[in-house]
């Protein structure tokens, strides 16, 4: 797409949505700002919106390839996936290789210490196993998969880490009810990062999670900020508060990532995707304005009231 047609496209688009702000094309260019946050442990920025994953299928090869080389386009770098994850390490890999873009992404991935469906394949196995399938010689964050076999895996972790195998060590959770075993870990271990469940309509971690987390400098990944799209379903074809413009959001994907990455202990936030469309809605929430806390309760209580 040129760029005369990408501007008539954004123009045509912020219209249909009843708002005078800058184009995608504009935002992307540099009039609205990228969004970057601090990981702790290091003082390295990242964008605040990454891309999580999920079972990709091999039928999905080329969408995946696609949203890879247009996330990196639009600034954003953080991919998360998961050793568990079907063939999603697999594509993601080939997608880097072929995009020639794996230097310039910051790659993530979980293990267990079970392996693959109770295999027993777990540990050092599936470490190797990742970075055999993401095609690179170490990683930038590996995290225990929902705190499964934590202890006996961090040793090997730390191990990694100082060999120069991997840059970061995390572990994750997707239920709220892992939550106290998590704010333990951190107690616990020298943690760059956690990854927790935590959207608008999930607060939970915000006041059990995120306190220690700042306290102990510890790197938060936000998954599920969507609650895997229900929340942009329960808005459905509701009107925007015309006041979300006062923070650069232009649809509901936008309304509810912003105000996941504006929470202070937030480094970044993992919405999932497979359309490239979606991809480009969710990384705008990544440019512009974050809005400041009056602002995130007012979008609290404007959902409550939904």
């Amino acid at each position: 797409m040129s760029r005369r047609e990408a501007l008539r496209v954004g123009l045509l688009a912020c219209m249909g949505a009843g708002c005078a702000r800058a184009s995608w094309a504009d935002e992307a260019a540099g009039l609205l700002a990228l969004i970057s946050k601090a990981i702790p442990s290091s003082g390295e920025k990242i964008p605040a919106i990454g891309l999580g994953s999920d079972s990709f299928q091999t039928s999905e090869r080329d969408a995946i390839r696609a949203e890879i080389g247009r996330m990196h386009e639009l600034g954003g770098s953080l991919i998360d996936t998961a050793a568990a994850y079907g063939d999603s390490e697999a594509l993601i890999g080939d997608a880097l290789a072929a995009l020639g873009i794996r230097d310039r992404m910051f790659l993530a991935t979980k293990l267990t210490a079970g392996g693959l469906l109770g295999s027993g394949n777990g540990g050092e196995a599936s470490f190797h196993r990742s970075l055999e399938r993401l095609k690179t010689p170490r990683l930038d964050l590996l995290q225990v998969h929902n705190l499964n076999g934590v202890d006996s895996l961090m040793p090997m972790l730390q191990q990694w880490k100082k060999a120069g195998k991997i840059r970061y060590i995390g572990v994750t959770t997707s239920r709220t009810s892992q939550h106290g075993d998590l704010v333990e870990a951190m107690r616990k271990y020298p943690l760059d990062f956690i990854q927790v469940d935590y959207s608008i309509a999930n607060r939970d971690a915000a006041a059990n999670v995120f306190p220690v987390a700042l306290e102990r400098g510890v790197a938060v990944l936000a998954n599920l900020p969507l609650a895997r799209a229900s929340l942009i379903g329960r808005a459905g074809q509701r009107a925007l508060p015309d006041w979300a413009a006062d923070f650069d959001v232009s649809s509901w994907s936008q309304f509810f990532l912003k105000y996941v990455i504006s929470h202070p202990a937030v480094t970044c936030a993992i919405p999932g995707s497979t359309k490239v469309a979606h991809l480009e809605d969710n990384q705008r929430a990544a440019r512009g304005r974050l809005p400041d806390m009056a602002m995130r309760s007012k979008m609290e209580g404007f959902w409550d009231g939904m």
